[in-house]
């Protein structure tokens, strides 16, 4: 009764959003977008430095607020009682269950939408509130990550009335299994999502697919199992060479060269002049005078006696320098392995950059699929660097926009650079520097800004470029939206939402053919359920007549999805009810 009395004045769902960085832009973007909603707004005094401008978000009526801490009274300044959702996206697990707590002292019969980081508290989490969803953007975008430096599809599958439901290459399945072209691609390159069913002599192997799980093993997992043999094929001879570069200085290495250039020369000119044949014989006479073992010879020529001169001479010179050379070395590339600096240098291993939230999760999956993975991070406290090291993983702390740091990690040798750290600038520059060095490197690269990240990817030639924020957004909005969702699949720089949607009496829907709701490039629809019934008819005929209470199982876009929803339920009545005189 309270939630119907606060919406006298305004009847449409009121979502509220807390957040600090891109995200909590990302997601009101979202919900603001989707129709007939109010959505509000509470951020911090100091945001992130990536979270674009709010006042865009308040030119399209969403409401922001500026609070310092998320308790009860900031709740109920913002109007929580009566919402219907709270989304709470912080980057701080305990900050977003505090809040959550203080969300629920405030309204009771309100659905929670959580961010969390860690696995544990998550699954904790859901038991304590009866309608929540907790959700990882870092879990959600990982996997886009890890398919896209593989040059594969993102593992993505969900289970639905007996039947488990993935997506992969149309080549990878077996033909009777898809259900739904997702997207398809011509040759210029441009992608098409949701298109219509093409014709069978159309259809490529590349095309991206929903198709039903037959046990098969996925393309991935095959590139896997092929990337990490690759890996396993060691060069020792790189491993050598990069020890001597690591613990050799450069001025000691030249007075060693000299050294080493001043006796050649000598014991050439000594061996000639003395008149001495034989390959044996000059190495025998050169080393021994080298190290002053030879008897002074006043009868020799001038030009004999002066190159035994310069050979001693050197020799005296040169021992030492073998020995400091030796110490120097061995005390620096026992610090160097001791900081992660000196690697084995593998066929195919993955350069990862950044070792935060998402850099972590990426870093368990890569090294779940047997790939060899060189990490790096400037922060030797960031998330990751204690995963990386109970994993086996080598760290090098350093700046990843330094050329020289990703020489260190082997970059002329990789499979692919990932990088994902929180600084688009280092991001940008590591990507630079790699394609420098080499051209055909694949190229991973996370950029806050979405529309920053097209437009990289375009003119520097960037494989892919995404914005975490921009990949998950969708997923917690229809969180927030449709407590049925099924699944999001994200699709180049789409993602689309699988939902089932029941047919209301009253509808636009209702006695209308199921073509209605199809329409591609929007919605498709991929099964029904009839009323009363458990059975899905999956790839229904578009000519059965849909009646109230038969459920639509669809694949569709954001916008897609809101005019379905908008379809299958009855319009909105414009009569305003009884007033509390009963007139």
């Amino acid at each position: 009764m309270a939630r119907l009395r606060e919406r006298t004045a305004d009847a449409r769902p009121h979502f509220v959003v807390c957040g600090s960085d891109a995200l909590v832009y990302t997601l009101a973007d979202e919900l603001a977008t989707s129709g007939r909603i109010r959505v509000t707004v509470i951020t911090p005094p100091d945001l992130r430095p990536a979270v674009p401008d709010l006042n865009g978000l308040r030119a399209r009526g969403v409401k922001v607020i500026t609070a310092a801490r998320l308790d009860e009274r900031t709740f109920r300044d913002a109007g929580l009682a009566g919402a219907d959702a709270l989304a709470l996206v912080m980057p701080d697990d305990m900050v977003n269950l505090h809040a959550a707590l203080c969300a629920r002292a405030v309204e009771g019969d309100l659905r929670l939408v959580i961010r969390m980081f860690t696995t544990g508290l998550a699954y904790g989490v859901r038991r304590l509130f009866a309608d929540c969803a907790v959700l990882s953007d870092a879990a959600m975008a990982a996997p886009a990550f890890v398919a896209a430096a593989l040059g594969e599809v993102a593992p993505t599958h969900f289970r639905y009335a007996s039947r488990t439901l993935n997506v992969a290459r149309r080549g990878d399945v077996p033909g009777e299994s898809a259900l739904l072209t997702l997207a398809t691609s011509n040759d210029s390159g441009r992608i098409t999502v949701l298109p219509a069913e093409p014709a069978p002599p159309e259809q490529r192997p590349t095309d991206l697919v929903l198709a039903e799980a037959t046990g098969r093993p996925a393309a991935q997992a095959v590139t896997a199992r092929r990337l990490a043999r690759a890996g396993r094929r060691r060069r020792p001879w790189l491993t050598i060479g990069r020890a001597v570069r690591v613990g050799l200085t450069r001025k000691l290495g030249i007075a060693v060269l000299v050294a080493l250039a001043l006796t050649a020369v000598s014991g050439a000119l000594l061996t000639h002049f003395t008149g001495v044949t034989g390959f044996w014989k000059s190495v025998y006479i050169t080393l021994l005078t080298m190290v002053g073992s030879s008897d002074v010879e006043p009868d020799n020529s001038p030009p004999a006696q002066a190159a035994q001169l310069v050979l001693t001479v050197a020799g005296v010179a040169l021992l030492p320098l073998i020995t400091a050379a030796v110490v120097d070395g061995v005390v620096k590339t026992r610090l160097a392995l001791d900081r992660g600096e000196i690697l084995k240098v593998h066929t195919g291993h993955i350069v990862l950059v950044g070792l935060g939230a998402v850099g972590t999760r990426v870093l368990r999956q890569l090294v779940d699929l047997g790939l060899d993975v060189v990490a790096i991070d400037r922060d030797p406290a960031a998330r990751g660097v204690k995963v990386a090291q109970s994993l086996g993983v080598p760290v090098i702390e350093g700046d990843a926009s330094l050329e020289e740091t990703l020489r260190a990690a082997s970059i002329d040798h990789c499979q692919a650079l990932v990088v994902v750290s929180t600084d688009d600038a280092v991001n940008l520059q590591a990507a630079l520097h790699a394609r420098a060095a080499r051209e055909d490197i694949r190229v991973v690269l996370r950029l806050f800004d979405d529309d920053f990240a097209q437009r990289v990817q375009a003119v520097f030639d960037i494989n892919i470029s995404r914005s975490v924020s921009r990949l998950c957004a969708p997923a917690f909005a229809a969180a927030m939206i449709e407590r049925e969702m099924l699944a999001t699949i994200p699709v180049e720089r789409h993602a689309l939402l699988v939902a089932a949607v029941p047919v209301q009496p009253g509808s636009a829907l209702d006695g209308a053919a199921l073509s209605a709701a199809d329409r591609p490039e929007s919605t498709r629809v991929i099964g029904m359920t009839a009323a009363g019934s458990e059975w899905v008819d999956w790839l229904p005929d578009g000519r059965r007549v849909l009646a109230p209470g038969d459920e639509l199982v669809v694949v569709a876009r954001r916008a897609g999805l809101r005019v379905l929803r908008e379809q299958a339920n009855p319009p909105p009545s414009d009569q305003p009810g009884p007033d509390t005189d009963g007139r």
